[in-house]
């Protein structure tokens, strides 16, 4: 999956798949997780966020199914 570049001190990129609704994070750590079942509206939301390490961790970390692929 593709990820563009975020401007955020702990998330280093982003994607989103429609297909399947997978979101894609990578962190500045080198981890990097897949969320499943995130609505296209989470994923705006997440990208138009001032701080995306916030957002992430109020609204995406533990609210869909998740799993670490690197």
């Amino acid at each position: 999956m593709q990820r563009q570049s975020v401007a955020s001190s702990n998330v280093a990129s982003v994607g989103y798949a429609l297909e399947g609704s997978i979101l894609e994070v990578g962190f500045h750590s080198g981890t990097v997780y897949q969320y499943y079942g995130v609505p296209q509206s989470a994923y705006t939301a997440f990208m138009n966020a001032p701080s995306k390490g916030r957002y992430h961790a109020r609204f995406i970390r533990d609210r869909y199914r998740f799993r670490r692929v690197a």
